[in-house]
């Protein structure tokens, strides 16, 4: 059937009729004056007709009509072709089913919130609804078995269901899906033409397709491509249907300026020949039309004012065929034809359904099975219990009620009487965007507040201090006024400029002019790159996990030691945290606690950066605990656990940041509990301040001491008095821990107006001491070196800080902490420079010095970023500069700039909101073991089993490495990857017509091969892996890398499928062994896979044949050209490209031998003669013969794979 949205909206004398039934806004009542004589039941159920019509055999007339819902029009109508049912679907997305020639009504349930229901197709299992951008599947009862959501901008129109376990969807875009109904996945995607298909039928030799063009087109069955096409009628078309060898349509077309109009010529067509028959006239408007096949091809051609007249396909009309489906007035808007051929369902835009049938007796199907009916209600009879049963419960016993006594659950008038609250106003947003549909409005949730929950404000004070998070829509002025931007240009959001080449040609050195590696900002959640490097420069955290290696797919620990790894080798390049970021998406942990940022949140600033770090930072210090206490020190990857791992429960993040903390609970009857856990962090907590009362001086080592120590009283379970209790509750810490993380939770105006205030009492008192004391001359420190031998300028570094830089300093760059005998625990502030004396050292006291500092950044240009401010310790600038000194630096993601200690203690709360602090302990680190032991071992590479269920020995494309072909540093290995897009590309088009990306499209590797380069085995691949993924796959790139869908799916893939995790492994193994990979273009294809690989191990041939200020050369054209070989003709096979590229190396070396100036003039004519062919690779059977792959031969030990 064909769904009139889709339609020009100039349908001439026929638009009114057409669109004007499908108005959102109808009335829910049927005009009376078009009632008369019908009456209908208030229940919805059958209204049977006269009992004095009679029915003539093989001819239909009316058997029953039925309002499903009044006003509301029927979309769609389907006879069930399992069951004596017929189902139903209305403009508002609600179905209901009718059971027999009596039209009972069966079930009836809401299959969409607001799209109509366009196609209804049974099944055995269960009925098949599709709407605009849905797939819904529910039981006969109207229970969900599937629902499937498409995607955005989808306009769906029919369903074809091929066989018992496919289904294609077509509508008005450029493809029709097919999916597999057991997995409930999309296969693949047929390309159409525009404007899509909005009809399809299928016989035992074609698909066809009918379009809003007028056309219909006849598609293969297995490839879909088109093998015939009938341009039925020059305006539209409405339907068609086949039979036999017979196709016939109905349709509109043009007449000139008055638009369209109804065609009343059928166009008939003959399958065999191909070609149109006479074209059959009818004396009514046709909008349906079908085959009934009863005794002979009759048509039933039916009109949308309800007209319906039968004719033979190649005879003449008769006027005395016309039968009329009296829909009081109302248009026709569907229709049906069991498949009996018995009955005729109609469905009207007033709500109601009209049944037709050729005979008194009808059914719908030839052999329908028995419908499940629901049970009688057995309310009012009792059941038989048998006495001799001793398992009988007894509440099945009738219990007469007695008046002597009230029950326990009769409450008293007092305790029942109604005391509401008045409901909240609602949301302003909400009204305005509500739409009214009959007496029920829907809106959008704005996302105010939480789901299904309305707070009750006792007072009218509003803690939340949401300004810090509110982005204006336009900041208008800002440019015109750079004055009164506030935020300094280097903590600002940082952004990649994408160009043509992509990274390629973006200085990254503008940004970062030291040898410390930033972190790229473009992927999904990078809101933690700030916070991945206050890891990584913690020492003993980038030794530990660069140790661990467990044989967990996704774990955390494993993925930033890898990501440390390439920090380590670095020298001033970013980085990117994609693997650890996608093992981050797939914690379960992570998601509960909303760490996991939809890119619309990330994008337009409506996370709550502030809070979503601190969240972050307790999260993922918690995880690496469990992670790396389960398994400590370096372990084989496939080694045999060990019965003892995860005894002891201790891991060096508990040793680092753990804190053993003594809960006390003290009931008001003297009862006192004591527990006794461990705790990775402290938050901060701040004195409660009326808004009369005038801010009170603090200093922030007497809020910290507070904070660790806190008593508060609040209500609890009191075992001695068996109720809940006031109980005042105490936190004592039996032990310092080596590195004190602090969230600082300024999250509303209070906390924040109370920090700045503090600052203020802070920054005077610092004024008035330096009024007091004589001004001491300033001595320059020694200024730092830089990789391209420039001098960073540090201004105002000097040994004593001068009071005006302690503007907004609150807190203290180092403090002494210690607890004493009695168990108190002691802070306060402490000179930066001045070491303990003995006798505090003998007390346990220790001196924290401030080592990390993470502020959210408020831009209300942006929607604000987080950026950390580091003291990098001396082991990391002896490893990257060879020199020994300590320095504060910036970090915002790929910017890096030395800063000053006063500048990443200064929290200027109007820009810059502290989230946490780290205090560590003066040479804490140097009771652990800062020794890195590789923990990749040669037994990655060995044989392992396939993820894939299918897959066998037979389909294997690759011979796994012996132990005596391990590789050796300086090996050559043949490598190539293919990859698939997770997210496409962003971008804008400019005013002058170029093209700028906002966000480059997301990559995933999907395949990985690596073959051998020397040895009696040469060009043999050693790895061939697809790689598993649980992200959603938006294009699978198989015109350019070869897979296709199902080829990552553990469930149905043949091929040798394992974890990202394990391939990484065998790579990683082989940059550790110093092995050199020959490739095309592997800059990107290491990137993708997130390696860093030095370049003396990388051999690329898209450089090897470059000349400087041209283009880069296709591999396929270098093969041809070079080695005579004709690759990637359909599709890319990655085996092939990698044995390829080392066939060209060869070549390379074999060219280089006659010199330079030999190889320049081998260059030049290869550039010539790729501008003569504009760099496509001519046919095989070309005139000239080039293309005949000669070159074969170079690797003979292949073809015996």
């Amino acid at each position: 059937m064909m769904n009139f949205e889709g339609l020009d909206p100039g349908l001439g004398e026929y638009a009114p009729s057409l669109h004007g039934t499908l108005e959102p806004g109808l009335d829910s009542t049927l005009d009376p004056a078009l009632l008369q004589g019908v009456e209908l039941d208030h229940d919805a159920l059958a209204v049977p007709v006269s009992e004095s019509v009679h029915l003539l055999e093989g001819m239909y007339s009316e058997l029953h009509s039925v309002a499903a819902e009044v006003g509301i029009p029927v979309t769609a109508a389907h006879f069930d072709l399992q069951e004596e049912l017929l189902w139903m679907g209305n403009h508002r997305g609600h179905a209901s089913s009718f059971f027999g020639p009596t039209m009972g009504r069966y079930s009836s349930f809401q299959v969409h919130l607001t799209d109509d229901v366009r196609h209804i197709q049974s099944m055995d299992t269960g009925v098949l609804f599709l709407t605009k951008s849905n797939l819904k599947c529910l039981t006969r009862g109207g229970l969900i078995i599937f629902d499937y959501p498409m995607e955005e901008g989808t306009d769906m129109h029919s369903l074809l269901l091929t066989d018992n376990n496919t289904l294609l969807m077509g509508g008005l875009q450029n493809y029709v899906a097919e999916l597999d109904l057991n997995t409930v996945q999309e296969t693949q995607k047929f390309t159409v033409e525009v404007p899509g298909v909005a009809i399809m039928r299928q016989s035992n030799r074609f698909f066809f397709c009918g379009h809003t063009s007028g056309k219909v087109s006849l598609r293969d069955l297995r490839t879909f491509k088109m093998e015939h096409e009938f341009d039925a009628f020059s305006g539209s078309l409405s339907d068609f249907d086949v039979h036999g060898n017979l196709l016939a349509a109905c349709g509109f077309s043009s007449r000139g300026l008055n638009g369209l109009s109804c065609d009343r010529f059928l166009m008939v067509y003959d399958l065999r020949m191909m070609r149109a028959v006479t074209p059959l006239q009818v004396h009514v408007d046709p909008l349906f039309l079908r085959f009934i096949p009863t005794y002979t091809s009759r048509l039933a051609i039916i009109s949308q004012t309800g007209q319906c007249q039968f004719c033979e396909p190649t005879g003449l009309a008769s006027l005395a065929d016309i039968f009329h489906v009296n829909t009081v007035g109302q248009l026709l808007m569907s229709f049906d034809v069991s498949s009996s051929k018995q009955a005729l369902a109609f469905g009207d835009s007033g709500g109601c359904v009209h049944l037709w049938s050729s005979a008194p007796e009808v059914s719908f199907n030839d052999y329908s099975r028995e419908t499940e009916l629901a049970l009688p209600c057995l309310v009012d009879s009792l059941p038989q219990l048998d006495w001799n049963n001793e398992l009988l419960p007894l509440s099945l016993l009738p219990m007469p009620l007695t008046n002597t006594e009230p029950l326990l659950s009769e409450w008293s008038s007092n305790l029942v009487t109604p005391s509401p609250r008045r409901a909240p106003p609602v949301d302003p947003e909400i009204l305005r965007t509500m739409k009214t549909v009959g007496f029920i409005g829907y809106a959008p949730n704005p996302r105010t507040r939480p789901r299904n929950q309305v707070p009750y404000k006792i007072k009218e004070v509003e803690l939340e201090y949401d300004s810090y998070n509110q982005v204006p829509e336009s900041p208008i002025g800002r440019d015109e006024e750079p004055h009164l931007y506030m935020v300094p240009k280097k903590y600002r959001k940082v952004t990649i400029k994408y160009s043509k080449l992509g990274l390629e040609d973006f200085d990254f050195k503008h940004y970062n002019r030291t040898l410390f590696a930033g972190l790229e900002p473009h992927i999904p959640n990078a809101y933690c790159n700030c916070m991945i490097q206050v890891l990584y420069f913690l020492e003993p955290i980038r030794c530990l996990v660069q140790n661990h290696l467990c044989q967990k797919e996704f774990c955390l620990a494993c993925e930033l030691g890898f990501l440390f790894h390439m920090l380590d080798l670095s020298r001033g390049d970013p980085c990117q945290a994609s693997n650890f970021l996608r093992a981050f998406r797939t914690i379960p942990e992570a998601s509960a606690l909303g760490l996991i940022l939809a890119d619309s949140d990330e994008q337009t600033g409506k996370a709550r950066l502030g809070r979503l770090i601190q969240s972050w930072n307790r999260f993922i210090l918690t995880q690496l605990h469990q992670e790396t206490q389960e398994q400590e020190g370096p372990q084989a990857y496939r080694g045999t656990s060990s019965s003892s791992l995860g005894s002891s429960g201790e891991s060096v993040i508990g040793r680092l940041f753990g804190c053993e903390v003594e809960n006390s609970s003290l009931c008001r009857c003297g009862k006192e509990t004591v527990r006794s856990s461990l705790t990775l962090l402290f938050t901060m907590h701040y004195p409660e301040q009326s808004s009369v009362d005038k801010v009170q001086e603090y200093d922030f080592t007497e809020i910290l001491k507070k904070s660790i120590c806190l008593e508060q009283s609040t209500q609890a379970w009191c075992e001695n008095c068996e109720k809940y209790q006031p109980t005042v509750q105490t936190r004592n810490i039996r032990c310092l821990p080596d590195v004190l993380v602090i969230n600082c939770e300024v999250n509303s105006v209070k906390e924040a107006e109370f920090w700045k205030a503090q600052a203020e009492f802070a920054f005077n008192k610092a004024l008035k001491k330096e009024a007091a004391e004589p001004p001491k001359p300033k001595e320059p420190l020694p200024t730092e070196w830089c990789i391209d031998d420039v001098l960073c300028n540090v201004a105002g570094l000097t040994s004593d800080t001068c009071a005006e830089d302690l503007r907004h300093v609150w807190i203290p760059l180092s403090m002494k902490m210690c607890i004493s005998k009695s168990h108190g625990l002691e802070v306060c502030s402490w000179p930066e420079g001045e070491e303990l004396s003995a006798e505090d050292e003998a007390e346990g006291a220790a001196v924290y010095d401030l080592v990390v500092t993470v502020p959210h950044i408020l831009d209300v240009r942006t929607g604000g970023n987080l950026v950390a401010h580091i003291k990098v310790g001396e082991t990391y600038h002896q490893r990257k500069e060879g020199v020994t000194h300590q320095q504060w630096y910036l970090f915002n993601d790929f910017l890096i700039e030395t800063i000053d200690k006063t500048e990443a203690a200064q929290f200027d709360v109007s820009w810059k909101v502290p989230a946490i602090i780290y205090y560590a302990k003066r040479n804490y680190h140097s009771k652990y073991d800062l020794r890195i032991k590789n923990p990749i071992e040669a037994s990655v590479l060995l044989t392992e089993a396939s993820l894939a269920r299918k897959q066998r020995k037979s389909h294997a494309t690759f011979i796994p490495l012996m132990v005596s072909e391990m590789p050796q540093a300086g090996d050559l290995v043949g490598l190539d990857a293919e990859f698939v897009t997770l997210n496409q590309e962003e971008a804008e088009l400019r005013s002058d017509g170029t093209k700028s990306t906002i966000k480059p499209s997301q990559m995933s590797v999907a395949r990985i091969t690596c073959v051998r380069g020397q040895g009696p085995n040469e060009g043999v691949p050693f790895i061939d892996d697809y790689i598993s993924t649980q992200e959603q796959v938006v294009d699978y790139l198989t015109q350019y890398s070869g897979i296709k869908p199902g080829d990552l799916d553990a469930k149905i893939s043949s091929k040798h499928l394992t974890t990202l995790k394990s391939t990484y492994l065998k790579l990683r193994f082989l940059i550790d062994t110093g092995v050199r990979f020959v490739g095309h273009g592997l800059q990107k294809d290491f990137r993708v896979i997130n390696l860093l690989v030095l370049k003396d191990q990388v051999i690329d041939t898209v450089y090897l044949f470059h000349m400087p200020r041209k283009r880069m050369i296709s591999l396929r054209f270098l093969a041809w050209y070079f080695l005579d070989l004709n690759i990637q003709s359909e599709t890319h096979d990655s085996i092939e490209d990698a044995r390829t590229a080392l066939q060209l190396y060869r070549k390379y070396l074999e060219l280089s031998r006659g010199g330079q100036d030999e190889f320049r003039k081998v260059l030049k004519g290869l550039y010539e003669k790729g501008r003569k062919l504009d760099w496509k690779v001519p046919d095989v059977d070309s005139a000239d013969g080039q293309g005949s792959p000669k070159g074969t031969a170079v690797f003979p030990s292949v073809l015996g794979l």
